[in-house]
């Protein structure tokens, strides 16, 4: 039996019948699918899913954030839901590049259906076309090669029988998954062909749990049982794999404390006792106190990125081992680790046996005590600072912490917020501190918002957002009011980029670049650029207020629960008034010839912290 359709057609035909199943739970893998049409999409895409509106169809702004509210959607539904985006050919598409990198940075299952350049070739050079005298072979879309961890052009028709299957193994495998590009030639969409109808079944691609071999388990469990200073990082692989119940079990079981990555926190609520906090350059201080002197590290679901290991300065213990547990193979080896190459929570549920009535030495458990009741104590003084006005960020982060509910979601993404958030943010279940900090994509923040109310409507979702990255990507804000999804959205006015601004002073450059000001005998030094973020933001059609300091930005919070529309509130923040670092560092590579003597003082203090640097061999 066959049906004939044309490629576009069978395309979405075949995208609406995927599902998955972990742990007996089944679901719809696609939620639908974004786009903007353009002459590459809207006669083969575009008129399919026009014909079939079972498979829903939502228009966004920009082609960038419409892939960045996909990841977000993948994200708070632990990868076992996605949504499609399609674009013309051209710039549609290239402007994609970035979220692309963005999810297979991350880890996060998105589908791009680029439109791309006539299969036939007789009319090229089409309509944006870029030429090449080498082959006729290469598109733009070439470009997502590299940031996909699949890529195909479908020049015939045919070949998505067998391309659609293999993109739904990578996009559904918990180790391989990412960003999946299929470049779709905008003549081929329109051709039809008799598809096997068996392609349009409902199939069900089962997310299994990866055993972790017995031999290496029992080995992790030797040394567990033979550590006085064990130390568990929770990654993002946590939270993918449901394993925060059982991790909080293995924890409160062994008495093993356990720092977070920032994909991996929430994995244990900010009160549980074995919760140390944040890991790494952002981390709290017995958080990098404890992984100083560690002499076994077990990493679970992360795959330690500079800022968790404060470029491999973390771990100073001569005689720190590593366990590793993550369902990829290339995470598990590093770090010269012990690999269990497993599903997080099949391992420790596993793991916990394997120790049973090992209980970490009575001074390691004190030690832990003190560092969370002294954190605690800081993360309060910090929430009321009483600074300013301009109130202080980490004021800003507390007003939102107090007004947001145990399941609400937070949202953020790049400059000096995450570091902040990283420390500050008691997280009081799974899920609901979304941060994008492996690519730190700027322009994130209210795209994503989108996406996690889209995948969880009955949750308030809060949107912290500088003025930099507002400024770059904020007209998604008219898709929330389009879509029925409101968010509620903080922007923090600290006029330029204040993140950068305090790595350039530390670099010596006196946060040259950073100041929005106006040009004046040269240079950018003259008065502040005014921004009316307020009204910005109500032209796109959120109600929008703008809050003076700590008890205004409290009532205006307050207000936010429960509109039906998006909500925004701007702050002015001091940037002069940042949240202190603890006990961390990070390599960036200071000028070696200067004139400058900041930054000489810069380029002695960086050549103090490389020699803790450690390789693991």
């Amino acid at each position: 039996m066959t049906r004939r359709l044309t490629m576009a057609q069978a395309t979405i035909e075949f995208l609406k019948n995927q599902f998955v199943e972990r742990d007996g739970q089944r679901q719809r893998f696609f939620g639908g699918c974004f786009g903007i049409f353009g002459h590459g999409n809207v006669a083969g895409l575009g008129q399919a899913l026009h014909q079939d509106p079972s498979f829903p169809y939502f228009l966004c702004r920009n082609e960038q954030a419409m892939v960045h509210t996909a990841a977000a959607y993948a994200k708070v539904s632990n990868r076992l839901r996605a949504l499609a985006c399609t674009t013309s050919i051209g710039p549609g598409a290239t402007n994609m590049v970035t979220g692309a990198a963005m999810a297979t940075i991350n880890r996060l299952p998105v589908l791009l259906l680029p439109g791309d350049i006539f299969a036939r070739r007789n009319v090229a050079p089409v309509l944006q076309q870029l030429e090449s005298g080498q082959t006729q072979d290469t598109s733009v879309n070439d470009c997502f090669r590299p940031v996909s961890k699949y890529w195909d052009r479908i020049q015939r028709p045919e070949q998505i029988v067998t391309a659609l299957p293999e993109a739904m193994r990578v996009l559904t495998s918990p180790a391989e998954t990412g960003t999946v590009t299929l470049g779709m030639p905008q003549d081929v969409q329109a051709e039809a062909f008799d598809y096997p109808e068996a392609l349009f079944r409902e199939r069900v691609w089962a997310i299994r749990r990866q055993r972790g071999d017995g031999t290496a388990l029992k080995a992790a469990a030797r040394w567990i049982r033979g550590a006085k200073a064990p130390l568990i990082i929770a990654g993002g692989g946590v939270l993918y794999s449901d394993a925060c119940g059982t991790l909080s079990e293995f924890a409160a079981q062994t008495g093993i404390p356990v720092a977070e990555t920032q994909a991996g926190k929430g994995a244990l609520r900010f009160d549980h006792p074995q919760a140390l906090g944040a890991m790494g350059v952002t981390g709290t201080p017995g958080a990098n106190i404890l992984a100083r002197a560690a002499d076994l590290v077990i990493g679970v679901g992360t795959r330690y990125t500079d800022f968790t290991s404060a470029s491999k300065t973390a771990f100073q213990n001569p005689d720190v081992r590593f366990v590793n547990i993550n369902v990829a193979e290339f995470d598990a080896y590093k770090h010269a680790a012990l690999p269990v190459v497993a599903d997080a929570r099949a391992a420790l549920e596993e793991l916990g046996g394997l120790v049973a009535g090992y209980r970490v030495p009575a001074e390691h458990s004190a030690g832990v005590r003190e560092h969370r009741a002294w954190w605690e104590a800081e993360v309060d003084r910090i929430y009321n600072l009483g600074h300013g006005p301009p109130i202080s960020q980490g004021e800003v982060i507390g007003a939102v912490n107090e007004a947001a509910g145990d399941r609400d979601v937070v949202i953020c993404a790049a400059g000096s917020m995450p570091g902040d958030m990283h420390k500050l943010w008691r997280t009081k279940s799974p899920n609901t501190y979304h941060m994008e900090y492996g690519y730190s994509t700027m322009g994130y923040e209210i795209a994503a918002g989108l996406g996690v109310k889209m995948a969880e409507p009955d949750r308030e979702v809060y949107v912290l957002v500088g003025d930099g990255s507002y400024l770059m990507m904020a007209q998604e804000i008219a898709t929330t009011v389009q879509e029925g999804a409101p968010l509620r959205i903080v922007v923090v006015d600290n006029h330029g980029f204040a993140s950068i601004g305090g790595l350039s002073k530390a670099c010596g450059n006196e946060g040259f670049g950073t100041h929005y000001r106006v040009r004046t005998g040269g240079d950018l030094s003259g008065d502040q650029v005014g921004v009316d973020f307020v009204e910005n933001a109500r032209s796109l059609g959120a109600v929008a207020c703008r809050a003076g300091g700590r008890a205004e930005l409290g009532e205006a919070l307050r207000k936010m629960r429960g509109q039906d529309r998006t909500t925004v509130v701007v702050v002015e923040t001091d940037r002069d008034e940042p949240v202190p670092g603890y006990e961390s560092w990070w390599d960036v590579p200071i000028a070696e010839v200067s004139s400058v003597p900041a930054v000489q003082r810069a380029l002695t203090d960086w050549r103090r912290g490389r020699q803790k640097e450690r390789d693991y061999l």
